[in-house]
């Protein structure tokens, strides 16, 4: 029973880092497939139909009542961070980048995430943290650049890497506002009702901005997109979710997020497998660097 509380949190942190390390080709099948604010929609929709019932069974309904109005604003606003601008930033990026790439800029979320948590929360900050904070970022920008990191200072980065990194800040606040309202709320109802509340932002974005045709377009789409969709939405969202917030619950925001070096690395493994996607030198010699940097935050942070 103590070894399970120990290490039970790390073993589900890992667990979710397989599952989102698959989730960046299932993302890029239907990125080709679907419109990005209808297929992300009918992700949440349908996780919402696992999330809700589970929630329900657990007993987690109950205490919805005494959620006072600044708990509902937190939800709605990592409703909207986490799940809706993630997953908008998310699937359009997939629609310029291939999903291997993509996934390694977002060993950009730890750091970015401590730092924001060195600042809100007064974590401690060490020599060890920084370096290797200094090579995660380095890392992120050598495969951003394509292996030439002068060219972003002239503004060289495209519009799938742009987009990803709108994945990166949404999902930093999404942690962080996730670390404030978890305070007698569980990680199952958190998820459960966060991804409803992204799932309704979703679909009046996709009616404003892709109207109702664009909907219809991601309903009949193939019987490949669908195993992807079905795949993120219960594996990659209602399950990898719900072990997210359960391990910063338990470890804190910044180990939990430490957990996230893991995706690229199965992001990028999974990506050539099923895609047959090229890993380039760039991609090896700065994703190196960025998942060596956030391991090095990890052990300074023990340390600390």
């Amino acid at each position: 029973m103590q070894s399970h509380q120990r290490f039970g949190p790390h073993l589900r942190l890992i667990g979710m880092a397989v599952l989102w390390g698959a989730s960046w080709p299932a993302g890029r099948i239907i990125a080709q497939s679907m419109p990005p604010l209808a297929g992300a929609c009918l992700r949440f929709v349908l996780a919402a139909m696992v999330l809700i019932p589970w929630m329900y069974w657990a007993g987690g309904f109950s205490q919805l009542k005494s959620w006072s109005a600044q708990r509902w604003l937190g939800m709605a606003a990592a409703g909207a961070t986490g799940v809706f601008g993630y997953a908008a930033f998310f699937l359009s990026g997939l629609q310029h980048l291939p999903a291997g790439k993509a996934a390694l800029v977002i060993t950009l979320n730890p750091v970015m995430t401590l730092l924001m948590a060195v600042w809100l929360f007064k974590e401690r900050l060490n020599t060890i943290i920084a370096a290797g904070m200094l090579l995660a970022v380095v890392g992120a920008v050598v495969v951003l650049s394509h292996g030439k990191p002068l060219e972003i200072l002239q503004g060289a980065m495209g519009i799938g890497e742009l987009l990803i990194l709108g994945c990166v800040v949404c999902w930093v606040l999404y942690t962080l506002i996730g670390r404030w309202m978890l305070t007698g709320v569980d990680a199952l109802s958190t998820t459960a009702v966060t991804s409803t509340i992204g799932a309704l932002f979703l679909l009046v974005g996709s009616l404003i901005v892709e109207g109702p045709s664009g909907l219809a377009s991601a309903v009949h789409s193939g019987t490949t997109a669908w195993v992807a969709l079905l795949f993120l939405a219960f594996g990659a969202t209602a399950l990898a979710y719900a072990w997210y917030f359960d391990g910063v619950k338990a470890l804190g925001a910044g180990a939990a997020s430490g957990y996230i070096t893991l995706v690229p690395l199965f992001g990028v493994v999974i990506s050539a497998f099923l895609l047959g996607e090229r890993v380039d030198t760039s991609m090896l010699l700065g994703g190196a660097m960025a998942i060596a940097g956030t391991a090095v935050m990890s052990w300074g942070r023990s340390r600390a």
